[in-house]
């Protein structure tokens, strides 16, 4: 029998959160050793670990997978989350895209000096409520289904509840015009894995204080 999983990444969200959250959709237990010192980095690299010198890695079925799209695919496909066909997982990875710029854009925020925080954060409430949220809202209005693609849940649903969710963390009001996504995001969170994961005590991880910042700064070199 395999054995879990192993995600090495620095202790917060970054670019391995979503994969946090697709493994615990998927039921999937897993473990985490944590890159808290440069000298946890270069290890990784000095041992032929990371395949572009890069993190997140994640060691699973006998692989350590580099580069996050890669990683969220194979989870995806191995656990029957990236719909039936090709037009499904077309759909998903469309949405995917979608969600993913949000989030990214909410990810930098902290990394920004303070005279770009103001202004950048408000460009992400304007492109969450004019760019991508109507898009989400259109759909699922549009073909009146519970989930995102082909009436089943996918990881599609699974990283739209993250990107609604990160945004709250900024702005909380702002499904109120999205009456849609409001219902979306209770029915996703209900899911019993998802449910669970959202419980505190889980392995998801806080939005990022100015201690982690300074962390993630000296490690990576920023």
């Amino acid at each position: 029998m395999a054995g879990k999983p192993k995600l090495h990444y620095t202790k917060g969200r970054g670019k391995m959160e979503s994969i946090r959250w697709l493994l615990a959709a998927a039921g999937v237990e897993f473990e985490e050793e944590f890159v808290e010192a440069k000298e946890d980095l270069e290890k990784l690299r000095k041992d032929g670990s990371l395949l572009f010198q890069q993190v997140p890695m994640v060691e699973i079925d006998g692989m350590k997978m580099v580069q996050t799209r890669a990683i969220l695919n194979y989870i995806a496909g191995k656990h029957n989350l990236y719909g039936k066909d090709l037009r499904e997982r077309a759909l998903i990875d469309m949405y995917v895209e979608g969600t993913t710029d949000l989030m990214e854009m909410i990810m930098l925020l902290p990394l920004q000096p303070p005279e770009a925080k103001e202004k950048n954060f408000a460009l992400i409430i304007e492109r969450a409520k004019t760019r991508y949220f109507p898009v989400y809202e259109k759909v699922l209005k549009d073909h009146g289904q519970q989930f995102l693609v082909g009436n089943k849940f996918s990881w599609a649903d699974v990283h739209l509840l993250e990107a609604i969710l990160m945004t709250e963390e900024c702005k909380p009001d702002i499904l109120s015009p999205f009456p849609q996504l409001q219902a979306f995001k209770g029915r996703i969170s209900n899911i019993p894995t998802i449910k669970k994961f959202l419980q505190p005590g889980s392995q998801r991880k806080p939005p990022a204080d100015d201690k982690f910042i300074a962390q993630v700064k000296k490690i990576f070199n920023i």
